[in-house]
């Protein structure tokens, strides 16, 4: 009999983690950060609950960090397996986790610096350079629809999953003694709606079904209104004389919205005279797409006039890449009339709090979530309508419009969800996880009530044999 454990997105957004086990075989789905302030990000630092020195392999849904973000400091504590994932995301992770290593490097530095002058003992980080190289030597590229074995009774194979470059539903076969059982996991299910990545493939046989819930309790809004609304914003931020900031994700959104962006210049109805991509990730992620032009939705390139693979700003004339923190900092002499997109996505940290810091109490100006902001990030707290909010040492009023346009969200709307869900014959086990609680309760009863499958939302640490 083999067994699953829920280590992470068990009733929550981030940290994707789930423990196979059958035969004396470990395999661990995901080893994603825990992300949403800094209650949730301390979980990053705290010892795996399961040891890592005993795992046979890791299988990688796809390169976001809330299901790939831990996987240096796996290798830290003894890990030495391979990392299976589409040959995409191998790509996309050199760029994320170099990112993130950065990152967590540089907020130590500060940490410690702040420790010496208290007199404390200096912290050690959880993971370096080292243990970031390891997993990319390790990552094991392995193609869409090519079945690839783990180990002698495991085999392993990939579909799209529609959600972000290289994403993948992952269906693993287990054969035990007189047996074999199909394990389906979603990962993070794409929104058919959106452009560039194709519809998610749907799976009909499986025993046992993981699905991710995050939009369980809602449906987005159609895309058209989406577009609509955003061709709104910008010409009420141009009649304002004031900037549009779009928190984004480097990786998937940033690229979504340079598509709708183009297309608005394409037709004359995008008044900005400066458009800054203001992030280094999301600058060598777009540029990681054209490498993999192939995965892209064909019906959407051909909408515009130029192959998107090529350099955007041919798309768009107005485009400035910002590699380096002076052309950031320059930025903020703009008081009116450009759209600066920067990361982080949840406002949790990145480039986009100093051009909040110089926009965000500006009555003039406009804020854009085109995507999910989870619980305990400062993006939560605008979208959830907070008049002041600290950031960077200090507190801030709310003056600036803020908008959150639902329909470019890169996750499956609740419809969809079930949709996909309803394609798998026979009555196999259901168990929904990557969701909020709330969302998730919603998703288990709307899944009973039109497709009459029973689905059980596990606690963390919970444990099921199968």
């Amino acid at each position: 009999m083999a067994k699953l454990t829920f280590w992470g997105a068990a009733q929550e957004v981030t940290g994707s983690c789930h423990l196979i086990e059958t035969e004396g075989v470990q395999i661990l789905l995901d080893c994603g950060m825990h992300q949403g302030g800094k209650q949730a990000e301390k979980r990053n630092g705290e010892p795996f609950p399961f040891d890592p020195r005993r795992l046979d392999a890791v299988v990688l849904s796809h390169g976001h960090l809330d299901h790939s973000g831990l996987l240096p400091r796996l290798f830290k504590d003894g890990y030495k397996g391979p990392v299976f994932c589409t040959e995409a995301t191998r790509n996309l992770l050199a760029i994320m986790l170099d990112d993130a290593v950065n990152l967590h490097l540089r907020d130590v530095e500060w940490e410690n610096q702040r420790r010496k002058r208290a007199g404390k003992p200096p912290v050690q980080p959880w993971y370096d350079e080292e243990d970031v190289l390891h997993v990319l030597e390790h990552c094991v590229g392995v193609p869409y629809h090519q079945s690839r074995v783990i180990n002698g009774h495991v085999s392993l194979y990939f579909r799209d999953a529609g959600h972000i470059i290289g994403s993948a539903i992952v269906e693993l076969k287990i054969r035990e003694p007189g047996a074999e059982k199909t394990l389906v996991f979603s990962g993070d299910l794409g929104n058919t709606d959106v452009v560039l990545m194709n519809d998610p493939e749907t799976v009909s046989e499986a025993d046992l079904v993981l699905m991710e819930g995050t939009y369980g309790d809602r449906n987005h809004r159609s895309m058209d209104h989406t577009l609509d609304e955003l061709e709104a914003i910008m010409q009420q931020a141009h009649q304002d004389r004031g900037n549009v900031l779009i928190p984004a994700f480097a990786v998937g959104r940033t690229q979504e919205m340079l598509f709708h962006l183009s297309a608005l210049h394409l037709k004359g109805k995008l008044p900005q005279q400066k458009v800054f991509l203001d992030s280094p990730m999301a600058i060598d992620v777009t540029r990681l797409y054209s490498e993999y032009i192939e995965l892209l939705d064909a019906a959407d390139l051909k909408r515009l006039s130029v192959r998107f693979g090529d350099d955007p700003r041919k798309l768009l004339p107005s485009l400035t890449f910002t590699q380096n923190t002076e052309d950031s900092m320059a930025i903020n002499r703009v008081k009116g009339g450009a759209v600066i997109i920067a990361g982080s996505g949840m406002c949790n940290g990145g480039r986009i709090r100093h051009h909040l810091k110089h926009n965000l109490w500006r009555e003039e100006c406009h804020i854009v979530f085109p995507g999910f902001q989870a619980r305990g990030t400062l993006g939560r707290q605008l979208v959830d309508g907070e008049k002041k909010v600290k950031m960077l040492g200090s507190t801030f009023a709310v003056k600036a419009k803020i908008h959150t346009l639902g329909g470019f969200s890169a996750h499956a709307g609740q419809s969809e969800l079930l949709d996909w869900a309803g394609h798998f014959t026979g009555k196999p086990r259901f168990y929904l996880v990557h969701g909020e609680a709330d969302a998730l309760q919603v998703l288990q009863q709307k899944l009973f009530k039109d497709k009459g499958i029973s689905a059980e939302v596990p606690a963390e640490g919970s444990s099921i044999v199968f």
